[in-house]
């Protein structure tokens, strides 16, 4: 019995099985399907997710975190999807965070790069060797020196500020575990998801992060926190109407309206209502989300097992070392 998601599906019995069928005859489907969501995202293609995944193998480190981590359990999930999505919502309330973004981000011109390069980044720290992961995030923290300059209410940002730096990365794993509680179909225990908190404040604070949360009660004192300081710019209405309405193939807008519709049900109600996008509880419950959980399913048996949780596992299990999580700093 294999498990895509919310979806399970049981593998074909032996007694419908033909000599030389293949064991699963549905995975040229599956292959298309895969195929075409990545075109449709510019994600990368199979062949290069192999590339990587044999660039992990090479060696046994668990990294920063370990196949016993909640980070392992949590990034290893289709619903980042849409945390991710309601993550770029959340930050454009950020003046100085989206001054940065619009000044220095070809989002129009790359409207899907943000994403990939955050989804990269967490492949690279959440899963794969610590060598790899403090290569990330070096690298991250060189952009960030370049990213300087004045937004339209005249105030100087850096992305080398540590409360912006924290911002981004509170929106992201708030938004990250709130979309894992609701679709992922496991969710996870209090404790759980305390300890998803911490473990992920160790990547915060080697990006240069400063009163970084480590427990959900943290996590969402932080973010009511900072709302005096949220607005929504003209900067930040452009960025909104273009995340919601990118560039796609009209095929792929109705799946993607139906993220879109998920992210936006994510929401805290004060963001819905400074965004202008309301989200009707009825609708959501009853419309959004089970069509949302059908979609990660179908998706997930598609595309098959995250291709960084897979190979970090295959990579661990060759090793004698620990493999639980790592000690934070």
């Amino acid at each position: 019995m294999r498990r895509y998601g919310p979806v399970v599906v049981p593998p074909l019995p032996s007694f419908v099985r033909l000599p030389g069928l293949p064991e699963d005859p549905l995975a040229p489907a599956r292959a298309a399907l895969a195929d075409a969501f990545r075109r449709t995202l510019g994600a990368p293609s199979s062949d290069e997710l192999e590339r990587r995944r044999a660039a992990r193998a090479a060696d046994p480190d668990p990294g920063l975190f370990g196949p016993d981590s909640v980070a392992w359990r949590v990034h290893g999930e289709l619903a980042t999807l849409v945390g991710g999505l309601r993550a770029l919502l959340l930050q454009t309330l950020h003046p100085l965070a989206m001054a940065g973004v619009a000044e220095h981000s070809a989002y129009r011109e790359d409207p899907f790069g943000r994403l990939h390069r955050t989804a990269t980044f967490l492949g690279d720290t959440v899963f794969g060797t610590t060598a790899q992961a403090e290569q990330a995030i070096a690298a991250v923290r060189r952009i960030h020196v370049r990213v300087t300059g004045t937004a339209p209410d005249g105030r100087p940002y850096s992305a080398t500020d540590p409360h912006l730096v924290t911002f981004v990365h509170v929106t992201e794993v708030d938004s990250f575990l709130a979309a894992h509680q609701r679709y992922s179909g496991r969710s996870l225990r209090r404790s759980e998801a305390d300890r998803y908190v911490g473990e992920m404040a160790a990547i915060a604070r080697r990006l240069g992060g400063e009163e970084v949360p480590t427990t959900v009660r943290e996590l969402r004192a932080w973010l009511d926190g900072v709302r005096p300081e949220l607005e929504v710019g003209e900067q930040a209405r452009d960025a909104v109407r273009f995340i919601l309405d990118p560039p796609l193939p009209l095929l792929a807008k109705p799946t993607y309206a139906l993220v879109d519709a998920a992210a936006i049900g994510l929401l805290p109600a004060w963001a819905q209502w400074m965004l202008r996008l309301p989200s009707l509880p009825p609708v959501d419950l009853l419309a959004v989300r089970p069509a949302m959980r059908s979609l990660l399913g179908v998706l997930g048996w598609a595309l098959g097992p995250a291709p960084p949780k897979a190979g970090a596992r295959a990579r661990v299990a060759g090793s004698s070392g620990p493999s639980g999580p790592r000690p934070r700093r």
